[in-house]
């Protein structure tokens, strides 16, 4: 019985519980690397994609009057980006019209995977908490057997 890529991985990972050593090992990183040639995605193709969704415009998308041009007028990026897209038709005694409403792909969370992606870090949370003594310096500790009567005793006059 051959061995699929997650048991192999298992196997590798099992001899020095190191998982990206066992990812090599197991070939898989090859694979992802073969699999990614053939669909022609890499690091390159998903910045620039970044980047494109980044530039949209919603003026690429209208009409001078403000309506929406026809959708085989719109840009690629927009035809392919758009998160979705209602159309509704109002209708009255005289008159009728189209609402039409269109989601955005989210800018924020595109802007977020794109500085990731080169490791700008600007949604990255920076926090370091540091517990130190008097002036600054390092907790002053003791360490010494006491009864819990001695115990007791240290506490109060430590509380006063």
């Amino acid at each position: 019985m051959a061995l699929t890529d997650s048991r192999m991985f298992c196997r590798e990972y099992l001899i020095d519980l190191n998982a990206t050593q066992a990812a090599i090992r197991a070939g898989i990183a090859e694979l992802k690397a073969q699999r990614n040639d053939l669909v022609g995605i890499n690091a390159e193709y998903v910045l620039n994609r970044l980047i494109e969704i980044d530039q949209m415009d919603v003026l690429d998308i209208l009409l001078q009057n403000g309506d929406l041009k026809p959708i085989k007028d719109w840009p690629k990026v927009w035809r392919t980006t758009l998160s979705g897209m209602d159309v509704m038709e109002m209708v009255s005694a005289d008159s009728a019209a189209l609402l039409k409403k269109i989601k955005w792909p989210d800018k924020v969370k595109n802007l977020e995977l794109l500085g990731r992606h080169v490791s700008v870090q600007a949604f990255k949370d920076n926090v370091k908490n540091e517990v130190t003594g008097a002036d600054g310096g390092p907790v002053r500790t003791e360490i010494t057997n006491l009864t819990p009567e001695q115990a007791a005793e240290a506490y109060r006059k430590m509380m006063g």
